[in-house]
């Protein structure tokens, strides 16, 4: 007899020994893992007994809907036991894992969580970026750059209006919206940090103002998944001694959907 149940578990930021020792012990135990694009496989290693089955979305192309993940989960708890399913960072910032463990849950499934370490601050964290920093910004937003409607979340606005320091998750293709708020506020010198495939070993990043980084990500090919970074804690990035810097000019993906 299997014993139903959910774990939702936080896979970190991208680097594969960015997890947690309990996320560890729990993907040794086991018995289906259902991953999302975001994560590093690498981690599945991790679970040498499990059957592994991605789930992953990426924008244009999802692999299963957020319906049929929720099915699959329920059936392969039912009928093979512990399922654990595996976003990316933490899955409760933006990762819709509170969603998962509700139907879990109503369907009779025993549910755990397992936080994991949040790209919205690791990645700005791995170039030297402090999110805040005594005397330049005293807090921080975290704010989706595309809601489910596909629109720049209306936060982004207030965001520029304020002195903290601004991350936006999933937003590059609403950066010349983003760009514009900031301008409107008139906060065209304010240093903006740009980090895709953050902690990989195929990070890149670009470094400028709100006035010049749009031209800096077109001229390094910055692309998704990335993070911005808005204010002044951008200038105590590793890279503050050049406008730019690119860690690695692989253009070649750690992670590919299949």
């Amino acid at each position: 007899m299997h014993n139903p149940k959910l774990t939702v578990l936080g896979a970190g930021p991208g680097d594969p020994e960015l997890i947690t020792l309990k996320g560890v012990k729990v993907l040794q135990v086991a018995n289906v893992v259902l991953y999302d694009a975001l994560v590093n496989r690498e981690l599945l290693v991790h679970a040498p007994n499990a059957t592994h089955i991605f789930v992953g979305k990426r924008k244009g192309f999802h692999k299963y809907t957020q319906d049929e993940i929720n099915t699959l989960i329920v059936e392969n708890a039912t009928n093979y036991g512990h399922v654990v399913r595996l976003k990316g960072g933490d899955p409760f910032i933006f990762g819709r894992g509170a969603e998962e463990i509700q139907y879990a849950k109503q369907h009779g499934l025993e549910t755990a969580i397992v936080s994991g370490i949040t790209s919205a601050i690791a990645v700005p964290a791995h170039v030297g970026i402090p999110l805040t920093k005594r005397g330049i910004s005293e807090s921080f937003w975290v704010i989706t750059g595309t809601t489910s409607e596909r629109k720049l979340s209306l936060d982004v606005t207030l965001a520029a209006q304020s002195t903290a320091t601004v991350v936006i998750l999933m937003g590059m293709s609403k950066l010349s919206e983003i760009v514009t708020l900031f301008k409107l506020e008139g906060k065209h010198k304010t240093p903006v940090g740009i980090i895709q495939n953050g902690t990989t070993t195929h990070e890149k990043s670009v470094f400028g103002t709100v006035d010049s980084i749009i031209e800096k990500v077109k001229a390094n090919n910055i692309a998704t998944p990335a993070i911005i970074v808005i204010g002044e804690v951008v200038n105590e990035a590793s890279a503050q001694l050049n406008e730019y810097q690119n860690i690695n000019k692989s253009p070649l993906p750690l992670r590919e959907v299949i």
